[in-house]
């Protein structure tokens, strides 16, 4: 009998297992996958992110595998530039782009050498269910052996198309239609840095990885999709020279390394993350747009939320069932912001709004340091986007009057 079953061992479900092993906790963690494998990915860590790595003791792990650092960042939307970098953060003076088939594999080796097993190659089909709990589960591994495993709680940390979720029946209680679609690959021979460029209904960004390469990812909305695919080698080169005409010219004397990989995004939504013996973690429970590249590091942080949640109920400190719910409501409060930030500008055209408040931010220093803190996850939206912060704003860079837009009322939250 484990004390916890996860589902899923990427960048959720390892830490999920790590943390609660390292409680000394028995935990399984299984997954289709067998590693070292890629995903399709943003591959993008915010300081927040490599903030949970260093308290984990794995952060100098990921910088001794070559992934360089980035501490500039470009940003530009439709006129509006910004360049700069945010102080540090948690003690994080830095970014990383690594490549999944080296981060997932250091995140699952971490979750053994915590004590947790970890079955690769094995697919769940189905829970056990006993008086009403997820007590286990059932599936194959590689050879098409079927076995059962009982556990006193399951956690799904499998993604957009969870296993978990389906068997449990959780369902989506806000859904956002996703707007666009992205295609990347890894370039040699440019030298870029970090660029999130938008411009035209177009969007483009880069960061470096391992190997001196540079993954370059283009987005484009989902009207574009089927256009886009008759000829993907000069649709992704004319959305970055349409951007920016000069970067076109870079990415085609440069050498495309690998081939390019493509997804249609799937919506944003929040799904019900608890009940009776289960949880939802990562992009089972909780998923938006790549566009902001907050996938990873709310993985990571929602894993550490979880493992505390779930510790306490193992423990006998509060009852699981109960620890397990406020953890998915800590979760909604403290993602509210982003996700509507996110799908916001996931739609590649800025609302009046928020082209007033950027264009405003880029012209006060003192706030442009204020938008990279938010981007890093260190100042919080909620602040940003205050009116009477913004007032101030628009006081300092002498916004017209007619121009100084302040938030529309938020949309009654829904529950689960």
């Amino acid at each position: 009998m484990y004390d916890v079953i996860v589902v899923g061992a990427r960048c959720a479900g390892s830490p999920l297992a790590m943390l609660l092993a390292r409680h000394g906790h028995r935990v399984l963690a299984v997954d289709r996958a067998t590693f070292p494998s890629d995903t399709v990915s943003t591959h993008f860590i915010h300081q927040a992110g490599l903030a949970r790595l260093r308290d984990w003791g794995l952060l100098d792990r990921l910088r001794a595998t070559g992934v360089p650092p980035v501490q500039h960042m470009t940003f530009s939307y439709d006129g509006i530039h910004a360049e700069g970098f945010a102080g540090a953060i948690d003690g994080v003076a830095e970014v990383l782009c690594p490549r999944r088939t080296v981060l997932d594999a250091l995140l699952v080796d971490a979750a053994r050498a915590a004590g947790a097993e970890v079955i690769e190659g094995f697919t769940v089909t189905g829970t056990i269910v006993t008086d009403g709990r997820v007590a286990g589960i059932r599936g194959y591994d590689a050879d098409g052996t079927e076995t059962a495993f009982a556990g006193r709680f399951v956690v799904g940390a499998d993604g957009v198309e969870s296993t978990v979720a389906r068997l449990v029946g959780a369902e989506v209680y806000r859904d956002v239609p996703a707007s666009g679609f992205v295609y990347y690959s890894y370039f040699d021979g440019l030298d870029w840095g970090f660029h999130n460029r938008t411009a035209h209904g177009r969007q483009f960004a880069s960061c470096p990885t391992h190997d001196g390469r540079t993954m370059v990812a283009v987005m484009r909305r989902r009207d574009a999709y089927g256009a886009f695919r008759a000829d993907v080698e000069e649709s992704f080169r004319s959305v970055v020279a349409g951007v920016v005409p000069e970067f076109g010219a870079d990415l085609r004397a440069a050498t495309r390394a690998e081939r390019f990989r493509g997804l249609r995004y799937a919506d944003s939504y929040y799904r019900r993350s608890h009940g009776p013996g289960w949880a939802l973690v990562g992009d089972a429970g909780y998923h938006k747009d790549p566009l902001t590249a907050w996938g990873i590091t709310d993985a990571f942080r929602h894993a550490e939320l979880l493992a505390e949640a779930l510790h306490r109920g193992l423990a006998g400190e509060s009852p699981i069932d109960g620890a397990v719910a406020g953890y998915a409501a800590r979760r909604d409060r403290e993602t509210a912001g982003t996700f509507a930030f996110t799908v916001t500008v996931a739609a590649l055209a800025l609302p009046p709004f928020l082209h007033a408040v950027l264009s405003a931010a880029t012209r006060s220093p003192a706030y442009r340091a204020k938008f990279f803190a938010m981007v890093g996850g260190g100042y919080p939206g909620e602040e940003f986007f205050a009116p009477d912060h913004l007032a101030a704003l628009y006081e300092e860079v002498g916004t017209p009057p007619a121009l100084r837009l302040l938030p529309p009322a938020p949309a009654p939250a829904a529950q689960p």
